[in-house]
């Protein structure tokens, strides 16, 4: 795979590197304790059929989460409220923005689950189940019409899945491009963190392992996304 820029660990951030370079990635060990839920349900959870053809441009989170709403409707799943599994760095205060725009997490968007994927099986209980000890693998974590997502070791391998997130579903602080400028930008520079869907990678390492926070993009237009893996598909939520 291609060698992708090394991102500087800043203000606390965790190294990250493609996919050829470990880095931390979440644990991936029982979650705590939670309320139970059933194993079968309604879809709450899917990987986007196709992402926004513009690269990491999806028209920023609200083009995000008009695309789950969409595809979600077209799978007979409308009358939920989808939401993309995307966060955005906060931006320092400027003329235009006096009191600068504060973080958006990806875990705060998503509402408080469970989720099961579109052949109704238990991907999560909850925010908290979902960022420690999920069910996410290549086999569960379907498109919206229940089809599995090319994985490593397939042709072409799409596992990387855009999140602009650290492995809490956190945001990343402002002095690096994580997000191809807020989901808006798809020119060749520039570089996004994504997950891999398949749970899978070329090194036994958690960052392999990570669904939501492995490394970065060769860039932010499409054939940077395909380079690295990808092909600018992402996750979507029921909030509700």
């Amino acid at each position: 795979m291609t060698r992708v820029p090394v991102l500087a660990a800043l203000a606390g951030l965790a190294l990250l590197g493609a996919c050829s370079h470990p880095m931390h990635g979440q644990g991936q060990g029982p979650g705590p304790m939670a309320q139970q839920v059933p194993a079968s349900g309604p879809m709450g959870f899917f990987i986007t059929s196709a992402g926004s053809g513009r690269g990491a441009d999806l028209g920023g989170l609200s083009g995000a989460d008009a695309h789950c709403q969409r595809l979600a409707t077209a799978a007979g799943a409308g009358a939920r409220t989808w939401r993309a599994y995307l966060s955005t760095p906060p931006t320092f205060p400027s003329a235009a923005n006096p009191q600068g725009i504060a973080a958006v997490n990806a875990r705060d968007r998503i509402g408080s689950g469970p989720w099961h994927n579109a052949r109704g099986a238990l991907i999560a209980r909850d925010v908290a189940h979902l960022h420690s000890g999920n069910n996410i693998s290549k086999e569960t974590a379907l498109d919206e019409r229940g089809n599995l997502v090319r994985g490593r070791g397939d042709q072409p391998n799409e596992h990387d899945i855009l999140t602009g997130s650290r492995a809490d579903g956190t945001a990343f602080a402002p002095q690096t491009d994580t997000t191809c400028k807020a989901w808006t930008h798809s020119g060749a520079d520039g570089s996004a963190i994504v997950g891999h869907h398949d749970r899978a990678g070329p090194m036994p390492e958690n960052w392999a392992k990570s669904w939501n926070f492995s490394h970065q993009s060769a860039g932010c237009n499409q054939e940077a996304l395909v380079r690295t893996g990808g092909s600018g598909r992402f996750y979507c939520f029921a909030s509700n």
